[in-house]
């Protein structure tokens, strides 16, 4: 009778000569000559357990059961396990509590699940375009958790080291730290039924921290790019994101992947997931890969913003001036929208370092129709390149980065200023719920300048520079600088706003009754500059 030794060494020697024959092999068939090799010698069990690679994603899932709280990676759509969501949706599995950064949108992803009404609760950072998920919420057909993105990566990780609790000064002053943000509407959504506690806080030296609890679950369902037999993942560009913590906070943790190689196939000094965070394998194929916004480079060498229209005329008055903000050797980070915009106008000679908080440092320009990848996009969903020299991590490194204060600026849309520095952009009660995504942990940032730009008024002519916010606060006592179509103004957290800059062919007079809130002016009031 062979001895053990000897079964496991010819069954190396058959599994590394089928190996070298293919890098595309099947899996299953080198496991099938390994358990008759064994059975052959009459020995009762094998070497070690080797049985996490399943044959296709609904054996993987079939036994989540109903009510069951899952974690999914993903950011957006770029880099979700969309096979095993759409086999959880085949399998008829209902009532879960979804932990995930947002949703999807409404006919992909997470939101498929949604849209049979599968989820009963979601706990997130950005609703973004799911319209569907907004729906429910302001409905009362399900729940909705709204956490600060860098938070939860931060819970997410914490869960799966063991650490059941930490501080972060993320959100301190705001609905989160102090209760009564809104999880469930009564039904018809006239009424909150069920609003968050409040956290308890901490001084540690001399400055206010919230403290967060860690957040785990009984099933994580990720996606990696390359995965070798013992679960050891590599992910790829932008698509890392949530994904490894979420894979180290789940008991049983379901690894959708796009190849499976051998032990060995991927050099230990680049895993990104050790295996044993790993506890089932799915190889995924014929990918759809969706891209949700597609944004490509113009025509020409420089990207413009230029419109003929008054009110893109308007912001490209914000955009330019706030270019003049960027200073040589920067590291900075851009809000979608009208922020990311002054990218365009970087002048050239100038080395800036942009941040995007879904995991990318070197931020480049949007890309041509032939670069555009599903796997490469910023934190607004859209499509990008990156420069040389940048570098890829995950979100939980992400956040270190910018709580930790090594981001020199920082540059948010909003909905309401006030003359203090209280920001206010991530929700209208029983109205708009967009989330916080990652806008509470910027402005929290130590040393970091955080300026705001925006359209000077809304859209019915109403202030949005005001004495104090009525909207759920982003940050207190936050903002640095306000840059509108109209002027710049400066913010000092005790004496309030100072227009330090008026811009072309506008008035102090109306600048005054367009500003809700008393401001001074400086002595040596400029012109508003351009880039």
């Amino acid at each position: 009778m062979a001895t053990i030794t000897s079964v496991i060494g010819d069954i190396c020697r058959r599994s590394k000569f089928l190996l070298r024959k293919s890098r595309t092999y099947s899996y299953n068939k080198v496991l099938r000559c390994t358990f008759a090799t064994v059975q052959s010698d009459n020995v009762s069990k094998p070497r070690r357990k080797c049985d996490k690679v399943y044959d296709c994603a609904a054996e993987a899932v079939k036994d989540i059961p109903d009510g069951a709280t899952i974690l999914f990676g993903g950011f957006g759509l770029c880099g979700i396990p969309e096979k095993l969501i759409a086999a959880i949706l085949d399998a008829g599995t209902k009532d879960l509590t979804v932990i995930s950064n947002n949703a999807g949108v409404t006919d992909f992803g997470l939101g498929l699940l949604l849209k049979e009404k599968r989820i009963k609760k979601v706990i997130a950072s950005y609703v973004g375009e799911n319209s569907e998920l907004e729906r429910q919420f302001l409905q009362g057909e399900l729940e909705m958790e709204l956490t600060p993105q860098g938070t939860l990566a931060e819970r997410i990780r914490a869960g799966g080291a063991g650490i059941p609790a930490f501080f972060t000064p993320t959100a301190y002053g705001t609905l989160v730290q102090e209760g009564g943000s809104p999880i469930r509407y009564a039904p018809g959504g006239k009424n909150v039924a069920l609003s968050s506690a409040a956290r308890e806080i901490r001084d540690f030296n001399g400055k206010e921290y919230v403290m967060e609890t860690a957040i785990t679950a009984d099933w994580a369902v990720v996606k990696g790019f390359k995965t070798d037999l013992e679960g050891n993942t590599l992910f790829r560009m932008s698509a890392r994101n949530f994904n490894p913590i979420m894979a180290k906070a789940g008991k049983i943790t379901i690894m959708e992947t796009e190849d499976i190689l051998p032990i060995g196939g991927i050099d230990p000094e680049f895993v990104h997931l050790p295996g044993i965070f790993v506890d089932r394998i799915v190889k995924g194929t014929d990918y759809e890969k969706r891209i949700e916004k597609l944004v490509l480079k113009k025509e020409g060498s420089a990207q413009s913003a230029v419109k003929t229209t008054p009110a893109a005329k308007l912001r490209e008055r914000i955009i330019r001036r706030l270019a003049l903000e960027f200073k040589d050797g920067m590291y900075a980070n851009l809000g979608i929208g009208i922020p990311m915009l002054a990218s365009n106008y970087i002048p050239s000679e100038m080395k800036v370092i942009l941040q995007s908080e879904n995991g990318i440092l070197g931020l480049g320009s949007s890309p041509t129709r032939q670069q555009a990848d599903a796997d490469l996009i910023n934190a607004g969903k859209e499509t990008v390149t990156v420069i040389d020299g940048a570098s890829y991590f995950g979100s939980e490194e992400s956040f270190a980065m910018i709580r930790g204060g090594h981001l020199d600026l920082t540059v948010l849309g909003a909905m309401e200023v006030s003359q203090y520095g209280d920001l206010a952009n991530w929700m209208i009660p029983g109205k708009l719920v967009k989330g916080m995504g990652g806008a509470m942990d910027l402005v929290a940032a130590p040393g970091t300048k955080v300026v705001v730009v925006m359209e000077h008024n809304s859209k019915d002519g109403g202030y949005k520079i005001v004495q104090q916010c009525s909207l759920p606060l982003t940050g207190k006592n936050c903002v640095d600088m306000i840059i509108t179509e109209k002027g710049v103004f400066t913010v000092d957290r005790e004496k309030g706003l100072m227009l330090t800059e008026i811009a072309e062919g506008v008035e102090l007079p109306e600048i005054i009754s367009t500003t809700g809130c008393e401001f001074s002016v400086a002595e040596n009031l400029q012109k508003m500059g351009q880039i």
